[in-house]
């Protein structure tokens, strides 16, 4: 069966992680899919999206829907966005670009990571409405030098990750060996040698350097030290809220924190001066046990009122889950393994087509709700199951404070 054919029978993000699994080397395919400790956390991030039920109104004129919307002060075709990950080129060569590349046909904005394999300066070539992901490092000179370079090639925003003062226990990562510096096990290299078509574009493009900051770090190699073990070393464990409003008098577009979920640390982020916060628990890759950013969003929104937007990151992997978050408060969603499970699986193409499964489940559950418009769904389009149990007729959500005003 040709790759085209593989994608068209894949008829949702979960078709999609299978066609991955096979694409992979066993070390990268669970440095993809793996969360940390006993992955509580990321299969929360999914499975809470089922104690919420959305409203279906009937006898509604929905001859044309309204998908767009404004995310980060960029046009958004879709209530969607990517999200910032590294090193794409894991997963296929073509790595980041194709992403790239994907995100400006569906017409969503693209989150690159610092730690990508291509650098931010080819990626704005690429024709996408883009952002940038940036961590606080020790080296504050690093930290200006890439808001400087993020500016220059046009890069709407700057999302701040938090929530990576040290990094999260992966332990698949541990028992297959994919650590840096890599130590694999004879299973982990007899998988490589099942997968030729990765390990041939593995062997175009073999140095997997972190594009964004190699050119900071010197000659590590002579010294010993990888390029990784460098920036994990000069991840801040010391930052705080005063670094945030550092960030913010430094950079002239929108700020945007990524990993606050507790509404009091939301509310913090927006006095500092914070115009969106990506709800976001790292995709359950950090601290094991957390709750669902879905479950925390309407005691946000309640405490920002629309001071910031606010985007859903973590356990989308439906359209459906798409218009939950909009009735419970959220501007959008931000996605990362959805799409690459579509990058392994068929490269730009693959991304496409996932894309493309988000566009036809959120249109086809819009209609089947009786709405119009992605930025007309509220709190009335939804309720939790456990109070519809209670009372149907008065188990709506109760007040949402609104939206920020992107017109």
């Amino acid at each position: 069966m040709t790759g085209l054919r593989r994608l068209e029978r894949a008829y949702n993000v979960e078709d999609m992680r299978r066609l991955a699994k096979r694409a992979l080397p066993g070390p990268i395919w669970h440095y993809l899919d793996g969360g940390a400790d006993d992955e509580i956390t990321m299969a929360r991030n999914t499975g809470a999206f089922n104690n919420w039920a959305l409203a279906q109104s009937t006898l509604v004129d929905v001859t044309a829907t309204d998908t767009t919307t404004e995310l980060l002060g960029m046009p958004a075709m879709l209530p969607l966005m990517l999200s910032p990950t590294g090193m794409s080129q894991l997963f296929h060569a073509s790595g980041e670009m194709s992403v790239a590349r994907a995100a400006a046909s569906a017409g969503v904005p693209y989150g690159l990571s610092t730690m990508a394999t291509t650098s931010m300066e080819t990626v704005a070539t690429s024709g996408a409405s883009r952002y940038f992901q940036l961590y606080l490092f020790r080296d504050r000179g690093l930290t200006e030098a890439l808001l400087e370079r993020a500016e220059a090639h046009g890069y709407n925003a700057i999302a701040l990750t938090t929530d990576t003062n040290l990094a999260g226990n992966r332990e698949r990562d541990l028992r297959s060996g994919m650590v840096m510096p890599p130590r694999f096990t004879l299973d982990s290299l007899l998988s490589f040698a099942a997968h030729p078509r990765w390990a041939l574009g593995a062997l175009r493009n073999p140095s997997f350097q972190l594009a964004n900051i190699v050119q900071h770090v010197g000659n590590l190699d002579a010294s010993g030290t990888s390029v990784i073990d460098y920036v994990n070393s000069q991840f801040d464990r010391s930052a705080n809220w005063r670094d945030l409003e550092w960030l913010r008098a430094r950079w002239r577009g929108r700020l945007v924190v990524k990993g606050a979920m507790l509404p009091a640390d939301c509310e913090t982020a927006v006095d500092c001066g914070a115009d969106a916060i990506m709800v976001s628990n790292h995709g359950g890759r950090q601290l094991d046990g957390t709750g669902a950013p879905i479950d925390y969003l309407p005691a946000i929104r309640d405490r920002v009122q629309n001071r910031a937007q606010l985007i859903v990151d973590g356990g989308i992997r439906r359209g459906t889950h798409v218009l939950k978050a909009l009735a419970l408060g959220a501007d959008g969603c931000s996605v990362g393994r959805p799409y690459l499970y579509g990058l392994a699986a068929g490269g730009q193409a693959g991304v496409e087509h996932v894309l493309g499964l988000f566009r036809s489940e959120i249109e086809r559950g819009m209609a089947l709700m009786g709405r119009c418009r992605a930025t007309d769904i509220t709190a009335s389009d939804i309720h939790h199951l456990t109070e519809f149990a209670k009372s149907p007729a008065s188990a709506a959500v109760g007040h949402i404070g609104p939206r920020r005003n992107t017109a």
